[in-house]
């Protein structure tokens, strides 16, 4: 961490002092780490810092480079720290995130100091979910489009998730999918048509999710790809990044059951002027949509991926056979 952001977080926590104890993970394509900073002579002990650090030559994993998804790249950082600015002092112990202490940016350098996740209780990270868990996310979820139905994403992405199609020219370049490549167009138009519209995570992996074993709940963290759209979106990906093929199959009618019963509980609470009823109505049928919106990117960035399986190519093939002639 440089000295003008050491200051910075200093002055934020009214500490004497902070230290890096220890790098949690690397940033993708080289940008950068999220590291763990003990803290001296403050209300907190620990913090979590995000410090994104902008690559001369960026090194993709699976070979993608361009001006183009550098710039969203660099983007998505600068959405997270408007997120943490603004909005998401609107979120609440049913879609919990972690404070923000402090963001700060220099030359090519970004700074987002969070909450210690793990000093307040949210220790479990998985790697594989049972169904409960899944409902708890899913909660989460609910509670979070909830509370943000309707709201505007000024400053953020106007359209949530990493993988829409305003994004993702390169990608859809490559789909060897011609019928899918056609009617990627149409899929994103019905899903930007949707009449309810919310605030997504944007990229609610199982990965993102952090559980209270203690309480039952979860926190949600990285924010790059938060912005506007069909709640939908979030839930088909995050559903995907969870089950197989045949658990995808033989959970989908639960878990779609599940958030929105969740979903009706939080608009109730946040005193919502729609009703859950009329958003299911509308949502529901845009799950396979959002899926094949997905599967849509995957096949045309990694088609060897092992989420290209039969559930998606069954309802792709169903979407396509419904859309528009």
């Amino acid at each position: 961490m440089n000295e003008g952001f050491k200051k910075t977080l200093c002055r934020a926590l009214e500490a004497e002092d902070i230290e890096e104890r220890e790098t949690l993970q690397s940033l993708w394509s080289g940008y950068g780490k999220i590291a763990r900073y003990a803290v001296s002579g403050a209300d907190v002990e620990s913090v979590v810092v995000k410090l994104v650090r902008i690559p001369s030559e960026v090194d993709h994993p699976r070979g993608w480079h361009s001006n183009f998804s550098q710039e969203r790249k660099i983007r998505s950082y600068e959405v997270e720290a408007a997120w943490y600015r603004g909005l998401a002092s609107k979120c609440d112990t049913h879609c919990r995130i972690p404070a923000c202490f402090a963001t700060a940016a220099e030359g090519s350098e970004v700074m987002i100091a969070l909450e210690d996740l793990d000093a307040s209780g949210f220790t479990g990270r998985k790697d594989r979910a049972s169904v409960q868990e899944m409902k708890q996310c899913l909660a989460w979820l609910a509670s979070f489009h909830a509370r943000h139905m309707g709201q505007t994403a000024g400053g953020l992405w106007p359209k949530g998730t990493y993988w829409h199609l305003d994004t993702r020219p390169d990608e859809l370049e490559a789909l060897s999918d011609l019928p899918l490549k056609r009617a990627a167009k149409e899929i994103d138009r019905i899903l930007d048509g949707c009449q309810f519209k919310t605030l997504l995570h944007g990229d609610a992996k199982l990965a993102n999710f952090c559980f209270d074993e203690a309480r039952q709940g979860v926190a949600a963290v990285d924010f790059q790809y938060v912005g506007g759209g069909c709640g939908m979106k979030d839930v088909a990906y995050f559903v995907g990044s969870c089950l197989s093929d045949t658990e995808c199959e033989r959970f989908e009618s639960e878990l779609l059951d599940a958030y929105f019963g969740f979903l009706v509980e939080a608009l109730e609470r946040y005193g919502s002027k729609v009703s859950g009823e009329r958003i299911e109505s509308e949502w529901r049928p845009l799950y396979p949509v959002a899926w094949t919106d997905f599967h849509r990117f995957l096949k045309g960035w990694s088609p060897g991926h092992w989420k290209v399986h039969s559930y998606s190519e069954r309802l792709s093939r169903e979407v396509l056979s419904n859309l528009p002639r």
